[in-house]
């Protein structure tokens, strides 16, 4: 049964901010824009293989694949398109495994620059080989780079462009349900602020607001709509007045109804199975988080510290189970601590103190690596205001400290990795990329990273680890764009640079040796590159622009010729997860079980396929305390399993409110003062600041 139900934050005023309290990553459906001058005993033996090959990698003892030219000569394509390098280029992949790329001119100028302009569209069917001009599709419409292309997350084929038409002064919107080979327009009867969003279980049904903050829906893929509301809030950055003066309102009922669910609120953010709303608690600024799991019938206040105006609380990830939340702390500190909740979502367990979170570059290094379970990375400042990675194998029960990859120069005991994420980027350092990871590619991450007795300042070099964060391996020298493809049987690499670049970089052995491709012999000012999303394609794209600077220029390299042949099942070895100690008993025991993969041989160069589907085997296994949250008023310090008494909670007694009922907390494990840490995975949420 399709769910009808709807959450609005509602209030007196409005912010022209889209998405106001969305902080860190962008939604994982929104296109791609490029800017025009943008910057077991098997195992134990593939380990031991690993180290001996990647301490030889400065001896230069890799092997040249043999054919690589002219294997990728006949399958490189090259596609300029007529318009010129001036606004930006969104680019969305249509359906899964469709090899339909959507191209779209977009443009950031006030609307009466461009009045008489037009957006073009390009639409590829060979994963973006060769192009076709479909902008008559669109009527020569402009459309403005806050809308793009709007694509639905069920993968049927549907698209919605929204343009403004110069003729009327008014918006329409051209809709396809045929991956973009057709479109229909109609006008609409208001003028959007904010991109058309998919409800995910009806992705007929449509919602957007209006520059005037009303509340429109459509029930059938925007042909016809009505309005469902007024004063509607995405946005509380311009509402100073009115913060905390909010109600929360749901509808279940497509907006013909609604029910006020709560009052005084701050704001509200859902993550996974939970609505968690900040409300204030009537004694001055001070709010604190309620949360509710049955949509906002009942509500509990969650055991986390108050905060007052110029704090902030941060849902970093959240799924049916638990949630990882920051707390900013008191002052201008830029630091604040993670909590981990039970699968109530009230009782939290501290995790992590003094977690890097800048309120004024609005960004957090946390990281959920997808490629292994449990695994989280993020930053944090030590007390010589150090900024260092930190890593958990378990969701948050036992953080540490990153050690050196082995075949890095540094040789002083404290010298340790250091990853950059958002926080870097925030701080302008020369890093194109966030670590990167994918379900579908086991225990392999690729990021960039320094290393040192702290962070570097230097031009950092892209890091690899196969095995989900234990151990790393000095990848490339230098900053580096880079993909993963064919489910992490083949890594691609693109060098960051201001001069004009021809040279491809590839890898069929998760990163341990590469080797490179002349794509072209006219040099191109590289923008970005592209390939299709979930990491099963074997095409990538390359974008950028010649020397004259007048138009977009794609090339597409096809790797399918490169692996002559299918792999089969002698190209696969078992790989026990979370492998720390071969001869110990409950190795690779994580949180209740182990899991043993079946990953493909570092010395085969073949192809996994569009179908390959990861083969893993569970295997239940006996906890021990780092399978254990700290109780409620403990924590864990970094590099340490024991839980201590927090020093804000000795001499109170530790008790909560549940459903209206005072309950006291009982610790009830052979571990004294910590619980069971719920055992699902958890996916990344956006980061979102309440």
């Amino acid at each position: 049964m399709v769910s009808a139900s709807w959450l609005l934050l509602l209030g007196l005023c409005f912010s022209a901010s889209a998405g106001g309290e969305q902080r860190g990553g962008g939604k994982p459906s929104e296109p791609r824009r490029l800017q025009s001058g943008g910057d077991e005993e098997r195992h134990v033996l593939e380990r031991t293989e690993l180290s001996k090959r990647s301490a030889a990698l400065n001896e230069q003892t890799c092997t040249a694949l043999s054919g690589v030219e002219a294997a990728l000569l006949n399958n490189t394509n090259t596609f300029t398109f007529k318009v010129r390098t001036m606004g930006s280029l969104s680019l969305a992949w249509v359906g899964d495994g469709s090899g339909v790329l959507l191209v779209l001119t977009t443009f950031q100028v006030p609307l009466f620059m461009m009045r008489f302009g037009q957006s073009n569209l390009y639409r590829s069917e060979d994963y973006g080989k060769t192009f076709q001009d479909v902008t008559h599709l669109i009527n020569h419409t402009f459309i403005q780079t806050e809308f793009g292309i709007a694509i639905s997350p069920d993968q049927s084929g549907k698209v919605i462009l929204t343009g403004d038409v110069s003729d009327i002064g008014g918006f329409r919107l051209f809709r396809s349900q045929d991956f973009g080979l057709t479109f229909v327009s109609n006008d609409l009867p208001f003028e959007p602020l904010i991109q058309m969003l998919y409800n995910p279980g009806d992705c007929n049904t449509l919602l957007t607001l209006s520059i005037t903050s009303e509340l429109w829906l459509s029930e059938d893929f925007g042909a016809t709509w009505r309005k469902i509301h007024d004063s509607v809030l995405t946005s509380l950055s311009s509402c100073l007045d009115d913060k905390g003066m909010l109600e929360l309102r749901k509808t279940v009922d497509y907006g013909r109804s609604f029910q006020t669910i709560a009052t005084r609120v701050y704001s509200f953010v859902l993550g996974g199975r939970f609505v968690f709303a900040s409300i204030m608690t009537g004694m001055g600024t001070e709010r604190m988080i309620h949360v509710s799991v049955d949509g906002g019938e009942l509500w509990n206040m969650a055991q986390l510290p108050t905060v007052n105006h110029e704090q902030f609380y941060s849902i970093l990830a959240a799924n049916q189970d638990m949630i990882f939340m920051h707390v900013d702390d008191p002052g201008d500190s830029g630091v604040g601590t993670i909590y981990v909740s039970d699968d109530r979502g009230t009782v939290f367990s501290k995790s992590l103190e003094r977690h890097l979170y800048t309120t004024t570059g609005s960004d957090t290094d946390f990281t959920a690596i997808a490629s292994l379970r449990g695994v989280y990375m993020t930053s944090v400042l030590t007390e010589d205001d150090a900024v260092e990675t930190v890593i958990t194998y378990d969701q948050g029960a036992k953080w540490e400290t990153l050690h050196r990859p082995q075949n890095s120069h540094c040789s002083t005991d404290t010298c340790r990795l250091h990853i950059h994420a958002s926080y870097s980027t925030t701080m302008r350092m020369n890093v194109p990329m966030l670590p990167l990871s994918q379900p579908n590619a086991v225990g392999l991450i690729l990021a960039h990273g320094s290393v040192g007795d702290a962070e570097s300042a230097l031009s950092p070099d892209v890091y690899v680890s196969d095995d989900g964060g234990y151990t790393w391996l000095l990848a490339l020298r230098g900053p580096h764009h880079y993909a993963i493809l064919d489910s992490g049987g083949l890594l691609v690499a693109m060098e960051h640079s201001n001069s004009p670049v021809n040279q491809i970089k590839f890898s069929t052995d998760e990163g341990q040796c590469w080797h490179t491709y002349n794509f072209t012999n006219d040099p191109l000012h590289f923008s970005g590159m592209d390939s299709e999303p979930g990491s099963r394609s074997m095409n990538v794209s390359l974008w950028g622009y010649r020397n004259d600077f007048s138009k977009w220029v794609v090339i597409t390299v096809d790797f399918r010729k490169l692996l002559t042949r299918d792999c089969n099942e002698g190209d696969y070895v078992q790989w026990l997860a979370h492998s720390a100690d071969p001869s110990g008993s409950n190795d690779g025991c994580v949180l209740g079980y182990k899991e043993t993969f079946l990953r493909l041989r570092k010395d085969s160069v073949c192809w996994n396929g569009r179908d390959y589907a990861v083969t893993k085997k569970l295997s239940p296994c006996p906890c021990t305390v780092d399978d254990y949250h700290c109780d409620f008023g403990y924590y864990r310090p970094a590099n340490s399993s024991e839980c201590v008494e927090q020093e804000e909670m000795k001499g109170r007694p530790l008790e909560f409110c549940l459903n209206g009922t005072t309950e006291q907390l009982q610790t009830m494990t052979a571990f004294s003062h910590s619980h069971k840490a719920p055992f699902s995975v958890i996916v990344p949420h956006s980061f979102l600041q309440i």
